[in-house]
């Protein structure tokens, strides 16, 4: 490739100069300033592409770091950065005056609403006008609360708060609100999936409630006595059992109860540590009972279980390794590649979906301001190729398809993939059609007149 240089250069930086072209590098600095010495025409080329990027537009998770559930924070904070990262390999977000990169902000709110809102004031201070959470539905319901206000009486620096996980109907119900945006399945769609299953398992006649003692794990117990209700009102209800979120060290005594009640299944939100160590007596105690949760199968529940939980363990979720198709199977294993480490291995596929959707949306309001971005989300749709979504104008509730899974031992059929290298993964009981999971909502949207 000779290109005209070798008039100006000498053929040893003729073939320095092809080679870094061949390769899609840029020229070190040395050569660069070499070859605008006497080439005018390359020089534009090069100023280009050495040119300092556009600012990045910030968006701040404020999640528990630190404390009980911290592996739970470290686990969106990895999803998170893989959605951002993905962005900004495609150029990051397109805005008029060029393309920005995405920047994450990681602030601990340490798993409590106080400390939530200090962070929150300072992602405010610095003009972050994006917030991301979900890891407690209290610390989103205070978040909501905060940010209502912040926004009424602070127009010129408006936040739009993004919801990944914190799953009380509420949020989207009575306590909707214009800047809330929630990208996972509530508490009663979630139930409705797993009571699709329980429905057509007749060796359930007796199930314990066992969640957190806050405003989710209530949802749970409540939107499970529902469900069950509606579907097998057959089925007897042993106990409606609650525990401090993150307090309890040792679930004997808890799984010792739940034996000599006699269920046969136990229906669970718990997550986080709550759930990994619940599941881990379990296991200890040999409790031949069936888990029905929304999260057994992450973070160290399936390794936790180990060989006690095959068959014996179903979860429900917006997406799952093995839910199937050479696209998922691509996106899943990018992710793997990007975090190798066994004990990272969980895709929350609706964490970088939802940054997809954030990206999508600034691009079509061609702004980073808040309220544009807000309107531009209302009723956005998103399809990957195998997994598609509709963020629901109405309550600014996603409308996704939901996976109910078993779980089995790897290499079995159905679970090609294990999960955090236990050996164990899910194989898919039931999909529900996005169209399906859909609830009926009562919020009364509120928005802003600009």
């Amino acid at each position: 490739m000779d290109l005209g240089l070798s008039r100006v250069f000498s053929p040893r930086w003729v073939r320095l100069f092809g080679r870094a072209l061949r390769a899609g590098k840029r020229l070190s600095g040395s050569l660069l300033v070499a070859s605008c010495v006497g080439s005018v025409f390359l020089c534009p080329v090069f100023a280009a592409e050495t040119a300092p990027a556009l600012s990045p537009i910030r968006v701040a998770m404020i999640e528990g770091m630190s404390g009980p559930f911290a592996n739970a924070g470290a686990a969106v904070e990895r999803n998170l950065r893989f959605g951002i990262e993905r962005v900004n390999a495609n150029g990051g977000v397109s805005l008029p005056d060029g393309k920005h990169p995405l920047q994450l902000v990681v602030l601990d709110g340490k798993g409590s609403s106080e400390a939530s809102l200090v962070q929150l004031r300072a992602a405010i201070d610095q003009n972050i006008g994006f917030v991301l959470q979900g890891n407690s539905s209290a610390v989103a319901a205070a978040l909501i609360d905060a940010i209502n206000k912040q926004n009424a009486r602070d127009p010129g620096h408006r936040v739009v708060f993004l919801n990944y996980s914190a799953d009380d109907p509420a949020l989207t119900n009575a306590d909707c609100s214009f800047w809330h945006f929630r990208f996972d399945a509530h508490a009663g769609m979630r139930m409705n999936a797993l009571a699709d299953v329980i429905q057509h398992d007749k060796s359930v006649k007796k199930v314990y409630l066992f969640n957190q003692d806050y405003s989710f794990g209530h949802d749970v117990s409540h939107e499970a006595q529902r469900a069950l209700k509606e579907r097998r009102p057959d089925i007897a209800i042993v106990a409606d059992e609650f525990i401090a979120a993150g307090r309890v060290k040792d679930f004997a005594p808890y799984i010792a109860k739940i034996r000599a009640s006699g269920a046969d299944a136990v229906i669970t939100g718990n997550w986080g540590n709550d759930l990994t160590l619940l599941v881990k007596a379990a296991r200890e105690q040999g409790l031949d009972t069936h888990f029905y949760t929304f999260y057994g199968n992450s973070l160290g529940a399936p390794a936790a279980l180990g060989g006690a939980g095959v068959k014996h363990v179903v979860a429900v979720a917006d997406w799952h390794p093995n839910a199937g198709g050479s696209a998922s199977d691509a996106y899943y294993g990018a992710f793997r590649a990007r975090f190798p480490a066994p004990a990272d291995d969980y895709l929350f596929l609706r964490m970088p979906l939802m940054i997809e959707m954030l990206a999508q949306g600034m691009q079509e309001a061609h702004s980073a301001e808040p309220t544009a971005v807000a309107h531009a989300l209302e009723g956005m749709k998103l399809d990957n190729g195998f997994q598609s979504a509709e963020m629901r104008a109405a309550d600014h509730q996603l409308i996704q398809p939901l996976y109910v899974m078993e779980m089995d031992k790897a290499g079995t059929p159905g679970v090609h993939f294990d999960n955090e290298g236990s050996g164990f993964g899910f194989r898919t009981l039931l999909k529900i059609p996005a169209a399906q999971t859909a609830m009926p909502t009562t919020c009364q949207m509120k928005r802003p007149a600009s």
